[in-house]
């Protein structure tokens, strides 16, 4: 599977490249020019509420029209959006440009992520989910890698607006290697799903099915619980640690590559080790939940960095309970639709923590709002896997 697919997994790595390019950008450059976490906590919800709102009417063009041509015009799009946020912060300046520029290329992350999940569905129906979900998650953390420190490194000796150039510039490169993809022509015919709906009525429809599957309601608040934890940490990393501990834009940028290192190896040991689902899931929840106690009762970077290192590394480890629960509930005819309306209600929860950031978060300190996070996570975790369990 590796050898055939290399321009595949080679063009998620240059999207989340300069994905990770951008997302690195954006809240350090406006904690530098307000000095106060509490812009960077509402910079994060007007950047994620729109992505994250996109995501059922994603769901339902995933299920009308090819993945393949969704996810190629999100890229080119992508690029489009970048250079249109350079050429209006050189005409006008302000921060919101560069809010703006990230909301935009959020929504159209959105699509390109349905769309991958599609393909991951159709293109590789041969092999374990799980196993294939892995090394796409280990291809999109190299991009994880790599982007914080290039990020940064560029940053200390080219205008901001110089990086987004660059990223634009990657994401041409991704769908040019996506084109070299041999695989496209074992792309599976979309399921008959019956005579189509209004996009309303998909949307009501996929609804009801999150509502009435077994299962799905469950996953969606433990979802939201981990992602409440992740926006948090996403939207005050920048200022806790050049801020409140006051370490280097370099250590911020290495303190991302350290959870993305934790990633790839919590990702390999989850390809190669078959765990059960609800192993899975708990493992990666409870880990999750530690590391955010550890972020909001530090009084030291290293304990703030253990605890990130933590999150960064189980996320993704739930992202694939997550994913493999789905497409066992799911009907294939439905897949996409539900899954939009499933990802929205998963992921609102990151917003709202950025608001609350904003709220309550004093200057550049904001432990008392990640433990209070952490343990709202810690209550609808206890509350969802023990309903599970008995």
């Amino acid at each position: 599977m590796l050898s055939r697919d290399r321009a595949f997994f080679a063009s998620m790595f240059l999207t989340v490249l300069a994905d990770q390019i951008l997302l690195f950008l954006v809240p350090l450059v406006i904690f530098q020019i307000t000095g106060n976490v509490a812009w960077s906590g509402l910079a994060f919800f007007f950047e994620t509420l729109p992505r994250y709102l996109t995501f059922p009417i994603a769901g339902i063009l995933c299920d009308r029209i090819s993945p393949i041509l969704l996810l190629r015009v999100s890229r080119i799009m992508r690029a489009v959006a970048c250079v249109v946020g350079i050429g209006g912060q050189i005409a006008f300046g302000g921060v919101w440009w560069l809010i703006g520029l990230s909301a935009v290329v959020g929504v159209l992350t959105t699509q390109g992520m349905l769309a991958l999940e599609m393909l991951l569905v159709r293109a590789f129906g041969d092999q374990r989910f799980e196993k294939v979900a892995s090394y796409g998650q280990l291809a999109s953390q190299m991009g994880v890698v790599l982007g914080p420190l290039v990020a940064a490194y560029l940053m200390a000796i080219w205008p901001w607006e110089f990086v987004v150039v660059l990223a634009t510039v990657l994401f041409l490169l991704a769908d040019v290697a996506f084109k070299l993809w041999p695989g496209q022509g074992r792309m599976k015919a979309p399921p008959e799903g019956g005579e189509p709906r209004h996009p309303v009525a998909d949307l009501k429809h996929a609804l009801k099915l999150v509502w009435s599957l077994p299962g799905l309601m469950r996953a969606i608040l433990q979802a939201a619980g981990v992602n409440l934890i992740i926006g948090a940490t996403l939207a005050t990393a920048a200022a806790m640690m050049t801020g409140y501990f006051n370490q280097s834009e370099q250590a911020y940028a290495w303190l991302q590559v350290g959870g993305a290192v934790a990633t790839l190896t919590v990702l390999t040991l989850t390809a190669h080790v078959h765990l059960g689902l609800n192993v899975l899931g708990v493992t990666a929840y409870g880990l999750i939940c530690l590391g955010a106690f550890l972020t909001g009762l530090s009084a030291h970077p290293l304990i703030y960095v253990a605890g990130f290192l933590l999150i960064a590394g189980f996320d993704k480890m739930f992202n694939i309970y997550v994913r493999t629960l789905r497409k066992e509930i799911i009907p294939p005819a439905e897949f996409g639709k539900t899954t939009g309306v499933i990802i929205c209600l998963n992921n609102l929860s990151q917003p709202m923590a950025g608001l609350i950031v904003a709220l309550f978060a004093a200057g550049d300190d904001a432990r008392g709002v990640l433990v209070g996070l952490a343990a709202a996570m810690a209550v609808m975790g206890v509350a969802t896997f023990w309903k599970r369990s008995v």
